[in-house]
């Protein structure tokens, strides 16, 4: 009699910590590349608890806690943290966070907390591997700016313009050869208006023709 009822003192608290127990499983890693990303919590529960808090942690002390869900047979309630944008969602044995906008700065490992709040006992999981969630930095595209004016329409507009620049080239440069040979033609014209001669008087001349100076004829004398 006394050793039935040892074995069954043994059994009863066994039975209420497999009962109360709540498991986690998480994913190792996530890669995070269009700055979004979905953490899924699997959990398992076999209580009689009705009110339950999701809770998202952040850094390998859970110091940070990103965002929470609280849910009951009746309402659901969450929240985020302020320098974060997340979203929790629960759906049957499962809780799904949602994060967006996140920066490569946020690179780090998230835990999962599954509570169940009332009625009592209070329950929670122990700590599970996390999930490392890593944000690839964006790379800041440059885009060259388009030019309005088609390739092919620059490319005939800069051949007329040369074409017309070799024009008035060629026309400046047969104008300037023109205009040296003129002032070459000019510089080998002498002057034949008759003069009159020196000390001598007007006989015959017209009296527009100035004195001639014969002293410029003189023939050259050793």
């Amino acid at each position: 009699m006394l050793l039935g009822i040892l074995v069954v003192l043994c059994f009863i608290p066994t039975a209420d910590v497999t009962e109360n127990k709540i498991l986690v499983a998480q994913r190792p890693l996530l890669t995070v590349a269009n700055k979004s990303a979905t953490l899924v919590c699997n959990y398992t529960y076999n209580g009689t608890g009705k009110e339950f808090r999701a809770s998202l942690h952040k850094g390998t002390d859970s110091a940070v806690e990103v965002c929470f869900i609280s849910w009951n047979t009746t309402k659901i309630s969450s929240n985020s943290n302020k320098e974060f944008n997340c979203q929790g969602i629960h759906d049957k044995d499962k809780v799904i966070f949602n994060l967006w906008n996140m920066s490569a700065s946020q690179t780090d490992i998230y835990f999962c907390k599954i509570e169940a709040m009332y009625p009592p006992p209070y329950v929670y999981n122990e700590k599970s591997n996390g999930t490392v969630i890593h944000v690839k930095e964006t790379p800041i595209q440059t885009q060259e700016p388009q030019s309005a004016i088609p390739l092919w329409t620059m490319v005939a507009v800069t051949g007329v313009l040369a074409f017309y620049s070799m024009l008035i080239t060629a026309v400046f440069i047969n104008y300037w050869q023109k205009s040296k040979k003129n002032i070459y033609h000019q510089s080998d014209y002498m002057n034949m208006t008759p003069r009159h001669p020196p000390h001598q008087k007007n006989k015959g001349y017209p009296s527009y023709a100035p004195t001639r100076d014969y002293t410029a004829y003189r023939s050259w004398q050793p």
